[in-house]
């Protein structure tokens, strides 16, 4: 009896980006995993790390989501047939989240944000959130926060030793 592969079964993740300033400009509510519809060039330019998610979000159009502001340098042994580094990219996602997602975001106060690229299983997705922006009191006390648990974790720290 054969084993089973259980390299294939694992979630293989190479991660590519982090949208690191979504996470204190915005509150996360929600996370949704979607694919993209890439070009040759986009794709071996993300394999290669020279992508930039700090603005990308994600906007309804005819019933699609398409994720737009994402940089994605030109591939430099293309040439002439390079892509355009700004284009709107199209999000695979399932027909009841992109309602799902279109119908909250038409809140006010509600986007759609780009948290991380990634390639899963030799296929790019992106990891969205549903989020609310903070107010700048938010952000301060985001800041509070994080600076009272650095000091717990440097007394915490120093206790052991």
């Amino acid at each position: 009896m054969a084993k089973k592969n259980t390299a294939a079964s694992k979630d293989n993740r190479k991660v590519l980006a982090t949208n690191r300033r979504a996470f204190f400009d915005y509150e996360i509510l929600d996370r949704y995993e979607a694919g993209l519809v890439l070009t040759g060039t986009e794709i071996k330019s993300m394999r290669a790390g020279r992508v930039d998610l700090r603005d990308a979000y994600a906007r309804p159009q005819n019933g699609e989501l398409w994720l737009s502001n994402l940089y994605i340098a030109p591939f430099d042994p293309a040439g002439s047939s390079n892509h355009d580094p700004r284009r709107p990219r199209k999000l695979l996602l399932h027909r009841d989240e992109i309602e799902r997602l279109t119908g909250t975001a038409a809140e006010k106060g509600y986007t759609i944000v780009a948290l991380r690229l990634y390639i899963k299983n030799h296929v790019a997705k992106a990891e969205l959130a549903l989020a609310r922006g903070k107010r700048q009191y938010d952000k301060r006390q985001s800041i509070i926060n994080r600076e009272l648990d650095m000091e717990a974790r440097r007394a915490i720290g120093t206790a052991r030793g």
